[in-house]
């Protein structure tokens, strides 16, 4: 509650109230909320003072309007040639600030505005520029500054992969040539024996023929050493005997030639191969809409209070109006003063807002929105779906697990969608080209549940193997980085994590089916609590949470809608148990106007609920 009763801060309509928990009434002695605000006097006041204040004759024409649509009140200057009147005029010809004296005076004929509408309308275009910078601006900035570095990282990988393949191409052709090369030398090996076999075939046919001489010059010799007549063999040997035998004939061996090869450092890129740069134009990064999902929280952090007051400070300087300390004082005060909260809260009762089929599932366990008008369902056969909320079927796809009874699919911030194949034992995602890839491998592990994160892309999967669970948290680009499985103490803190969510403050929200129970742990894996119901059998289903970190969790068997806060203190049912309208809740998720869209276990249809105002 406020202690005293200062002006209040400036708003616009769509940006909070940065003052006290509520405003007091600028009456005297009355302690009432302000619901209104004179705009010629200047004064907030509650209804009772409002209706009393227009009953008076001196403000009966008075404009009073509600709060958040008052002027902005100008600062108070006297004019230095009227010190008794205040500068409340603009001259547009002079462009000058006056008092109502000088207009009469010195700037008749003048095109003269309402300086104090100028300056209200001024100031809240200040307000809606610095909500824009803040809520869009500085968050899709910082987006962007991300991504780049987050391109860099991946160029570097792929340089990196780059290289090792050329090293890898080069070694591959340094195999090949000493391959080839060992074939040319065992060739010419080849070669070379059978050249000097003949070689030594001849040599010996020479050493033969060398014997055979010499044994016939021992033979003449003796011929011709002979002292008898009648068995001379000079005499009586045929004449062909004493020839000699002709010199066998041989030939010269034909050496190979070695022809060497003709290459150059083209023939030797083409070998390896060559880096070149893709013929393709390269995308715009993504930038987001000018819509954020802080926009739902209606607040502004304390850096941006100080903004808008220099911005004020600014903005009368522009005009060419001094402001006193004493002013400038009393709005910071007035900022520190402020309990920023988001202006929703829990009604006081549910309504049901609309109601739509899922073609093409028997029932739906489970649903994953990635527009406000698109959603992906699945029923206890596994079949998976996306439709619009006029119930048309826009896809259909038929996973290889057909036991669909958890959490299996979600929907990235980029708009994919990613499943878990608990068979497989892998997550696959489907890009919104339609383009179906195997994103993660978890080894050993069969994934239950996954969720991606609102908060920072992370993807949480819930998962089993051979009677042990727990649940492990990826990166963006599927790279694992946190396993939570037992608490502080050594206990196990999963059986059966089939429904997986992230609250607003980081906390990790699982419905365990075999535990009976809801285990929320914090970001870093530390045991929170685990809600196990009101007392009756409680078994829980679809799991999700709000923008103002309520925890909302399915129980088919009890047909209702359990509502928690952040902290697992029970806040009520939201839906009415054993109500036939529900037709047993079991997948549920909040959509981007903070309505529970609640998918049935009996039938293939969502109903819409709304349980928040503002």
């Amino acid at each position: 509650m406020a202690l005293s009763k200062p002006d209040a801060p400036k708003t616009v309509s769509g940006l909070p109230v940065i003052a006290q928990h509520y405003l007091l009434c600028g009456t005297k002695d009355c302690e009432k909320n302000c619901q209104f605000y004179c705009n010629p006097c200047h004064r907030p006041m509650c209804e009772q003072c409002r209706d009393e204040h227009q009953m008076s004759t001196e403000a009966n024409s008075h404009e009073v309007v509600p709060y958040k649509q008052r002027k902005i009140q100008l600062p108070v200057e006297k004019c230095k040639d009227h010190p008794n009147k205040d500068i409340d005029i603009l001259c547009e010809d002079c462009q000058v600030p006056v008092c109502s004296k000088c207009a009469t005076q010195n700037h008749q004929k003048h095109t003269l505005k309402d300086l104090e509408t100028i300056y209200s309308e001024k100031f809240t275009l200040c307000l809606e520029n610095i909500k824009d910078i803040h809520q869009v601006f500085i968050p899709n900035s910082q987006d962007v500054q991300r991504d780049i570095k987050e391109n860099a990282k991946d160029i570097k990988e792929t340089m990196d992969n780059v290289r090792n393949m050329m090293k890898t191409e080069t070694e591959s052709l340094k195999c090949l040539l000493e391959t080839v090369t060992l074939d040319n030398i065992e060739q010419v090996n080849k070669m070379e024996e059978s050249l000097m076999e003949n070689l030594q075939i001849q040599d010996k046919t020479y050493q033969d023929y060398i014997s055979y001489l010499e044994d016939l010059v021992k033979k003449l010799n003796g011929y011709l050493s002979s002292t008898k007549l009648h068995d001379n063999p000079l005499i009586f040997s045929h004449a062909d005997q004493l020839k000699t035998k002709p010199m066998p004939e041989t030939v010269k061996p034909v050496p190979p030639v070695f022809t060497a090869g003709r290459h150059s450092k083209e023939d030797v890129n083409k070998l390896l191969g060559t880096v070149t740069v893709q013929d393709t134009k390269p995308e715009n990064r993504k930038i987001k809409p000018m819509k954020t999902a802080s926009t739902q929280y209606n607040i502004i952090n304390s850096n941006s209070l100080y903004l808008i007051g220099f911005l004020f400070l600014l903005i009368l300087l522009v005009s060419g109006l001094n402001i006193y300390d004493h002013t400038w004082k009393q709005i910071k005060e007035n900022w520190k003063k402020s309990d920023m909260k988001p202006t929703l809260s829990l009604s006081s009762s549910v309504s049901k807002v609309r109601e739509y089929t899922v073609q093409g599932v028997h029932n739906v366990h489970h649903i994953s929105l990635n527009k406000s008008d698109r959603v992906w369902g699945s029923d206890w056969n596994c079949s998976l779906v996306q439709t619009d909320l006029l119930g048309n079927l826009l896809q259909k796809i038929q996973p290889s697990d057909n036991f669909g009874f958890r959490g299996y699919h979600t929907v990235t911030q980029d708009g994919d969608l990613i499943y878990t194949d608990r068979e497989n034992k892998v997550i696959n995602r489907i890009t919104q080209d339609n383009t179906l890839t195997e994103f993660i491998k978890t080894g050993y592990w069969k994934p239950l549940s996954i969720y991606s994160s609102h908060i920072n892309g992370d993807i949480l999967v819930g998962m089993i193997k051979d009677g042990e669970a727990k649940v492990t948290r990826y990166n963006k680009r599927g790279e694992e980085i946190q396993n939570i499985q037992i608490d502080i103490n050594g206990w196990t803190l999963y059986d059966y994590p089939h429904y997986i969510t992230e609250n607003i403050n980081g906390d990790i929200c699982t419905s365990d089916f075999i535990k009976d129970a809801v285990v929320v742990v914090d970001k870093s894996g530390q045991h929170r609590f685990s809600y196990t119901g009101q007392g009756s059998k409680f078994i829980p289903y679809g799991i999700c949470t709000d923008l103002l970190g309520h925890i909302m969790v399915a129980d088919p068997f009890s047909d209702t809608v359990h509502l928690l806060d952040q902290d697992g203190q029970f806040l009520s049912l939201l839906l009415p148990a054993h109500d036939e309208n529900t037709g047993s809740p079991c997948g549920l998720c909040v959509d981007e106007e903070n309505n529970l869209h609640v998918g049935q276990r009996n039938t293939n249809k969502v109903t819409v609920y709304k349980y928040l105002h503002s």
